[in-house]
């Protein structure tokens, strides 16, 4: 320790204790000088400059990490049933979303300095994940929400980290090949999703007079199908791909039809928070320009996952290798 730190740190004590006269030093003058030359000198310490770091980052903390920090949890939205994206395995959340979100958690970690920083799940669905996000009862959602125009009025997007087509599911012998043939059939689709809008207006506008259902989640629309409630099923095309791919008799089932348009899914989370948006960007466009997320990819729709080791074999399309080669926010609607 210098001497100017050493006798910094006695006029500080002479301070801290009344019973100190200032008979310790010469004059007045010499105490205020004592402070002020020490307290340049600490100011210039390794100590000093990581305890104003975090002062000032502290400080400068606003919206979602503040909340995170304070709160010493992060909230996610997770999804039962959105295979291979956010799904249960029977113990735990899993999928490519779901990797790209604890991706994100990691980050935050890092940026709070809370190692421990603890995540907290939080079950929700195609219906209620809009006002969860808006009530704050969760803080980021990477599952399989569409970014569309409309709905950057209620929440904020990330850069987009899956591109697809609206398309359908139907029995092989039901005799379904687009969705002309849906006249006056039974379709279902999933409460609250922008497949939904889709199929509602092409019902309108081609006088289907289809007779359209909308359920709480994608299983509960694939077990119209498989019960024959319905003859199709109507959503994102990967996750067609998923469901079909997990039950026993995936040949019975085709994914068809002229794509209703394209999307894109993105991780959503509260309007108004840069901060939190660069933060989120910055981890999906790094994964995605250094070859992680073709890597990720390949693990979730190339290979066997789990719970039951099925394989989507669902290849990256061109379409992807440009999103990930200019990682971008666009919606495509």
């Amino acid at each position: 320790m210098n001497a100017a730190l050493r006798d910094w740190r006695i006029a500080l004590a002479a301070i801290a204790r009344p019973a100190v006269t200032f008979a310790t030093f010469a004059t007045l003058a010499t105490f205020t000088a004592l402070l002020a030359t020490g307290a340049a000198a600490y100011a210039s310490t390794p100590a000093a400059a990581a305890s104003g770091a975090s002062s000032a980052r502290a400080e400068e903390l606003s919206g979602t990490l503040k909340k995170i920090r304070d709160e010493g949890v992060v909230v996610l939205g997770v999804r039962e049933a959105s295979i291979p994206f956010s799904y249960s395995d029977g113990s735990r959340t899993v999928g490519y979303s779901q990797t790209i979100a604890l991706a994100i958690v990691d980050e935050i970690r890092k940026t709070l300095g809370l190692p421990n920083l603890r995540v907290r799940e939080v079950s929700i669905t195609s219906a209620n994940r809009f006002l969860m996000l808006v009530n704050n009862q969760i803080d980021l959602e990477c599952g399989s929400t569409t970014h569309t125009r409309d709905r950057e009025n209620v929440a904020a997007f990330s850069n987009s980290f899956f591109q697809y087509a609206v398309r359908m599911l139907a029995r092989k012998n039901a005799g379904i090949t687009d969705f002309p043939d849906l006249a006056g059939k039974p379709v279902v689709t999933t409460a609250g999703t922008s497949d939904e809008r889709l199929v509602r207006q092409l019902n309108i506008e081609k006088q289907l007079n289809m007779r359209i259902a909308s359920v709480k989640d994608h299983s509960d629309a694939f077990a119209a199908i498989k019960s024959d409630r319905a003859v199709a099923f109507v959503m994102d095309e990967p996750i067609l791909y998923g469901f079909r791919a997990t039950d026993p008799r995936p040949d019975d089932f085709i994914v068809t039809g002229t794509p209703l348009g394209y999307e894109s899914y993105a991780c959503m989370f509260r309007k108004g928070d840069a901060p939190f948006r660069d933060l989120v960007n910055g981890v999906i466009s790094r994964m995605q320009t250094s070859g992680e997320a073709e890597r990720l990819y390949n693990v979730w729709f190339t290979q066997p996952i789990p719970p039951h080791g099925i394989n989507l074999n669902y290849p990256l399309s061109q379409e992807m290798r440009a999103l990930f080669a200019h990682p971008n926010d666009k919606a495509l609607d």
